[in-house]
């Protein structure tokens, strides 16, 4: 989907995603001090919100205008007085550049695009680590499509977090975690399994 898309599916009056942070981001970063953070692909902002509310420097870049308005009046309320916190950028990942060795987080979550688009992008996103800082890569797992639930139907926007440990190769990142996970969605016929894909990586 495309940014005209996207905007379409952010025009709606209800939030397309949990106001809450994504379970996964929740639970790496949830006991870190707070820093500079990085969300690309940020869409409306549910993580870079969270963070910033915990007292972190947040960065949420995103090409739907309409996604980052509503983080925009999301952080008006929630953040009060310490708006600043959150930059929003507007941007296609595949042209933004981000600062080199600046963040001590980059979150990249369900970004599903082709891999001509995800390989660079998650090379960037690992470039911008600073030394010490950690990447989450999260995505909708290749084999959700056949064994799991939701994301997208289209194999080509899907992948592995080996996927994406291959991406990041040779960015000078190691890995500490590389693995497949899975989450529970409930469903008009009941409770069903998604499949994610989970890579957790540190810049010494």
């Amino acid at each position: 989907m495309d940014s005209a898309g996207w905007d379409r599916r952010y025009a709606g009056s209800e939030l397309v995603w949990s106001a809450g942070p994504n379970r996964w981001v929740e639970e790496v970063a949830a006991d870190l001090p707070a820093g500079r953070a990085l969300d690309l692909a940020a869409g409306e902002g549910r993580n870079a919100l969270w963070l910033a509310e915990r007292g972190w420097t947040v960065t949420a870049v995103d090409f739907s205008a309409v996604g980052l308005a509503r983080a925009r009046s999301l952080a008006a309320r929630r953040l009060g007085d310490h708006t600043d916190r959150l930059r929003l950028v507007e941007a296609d990942l595949r042209e933004y550049a981000p600062a080199r060795r600046a963040y001590d987080l980059v979150i990249v979550a369900y970004l599903q695009v082709g891999e001509e688009v995800r390989r660079p992008a998650l090379r960037a996103a690992a470039d911008a680590v600073a030394p010490g800082g950690l990447l989450l890569v999260v995505g909708h797992d290749s084999d959700n499509l056949a064994h799991g639930v939701g994301g997208p139907q289209d194999p080509a926007v899907l992948y592995t977090a080996q996927d994406a440990a291959a991406d990041i190769e040779g960015g000078g990142l190691g890995i500490l975690r590389s693995e497949t996970r899975t989450r529970e969605v409930a469903t008009d016929e009941g409770p069903r399994t998604a499949i994610d894909a989970f890579l957790l990586a540190r810049r010494q």
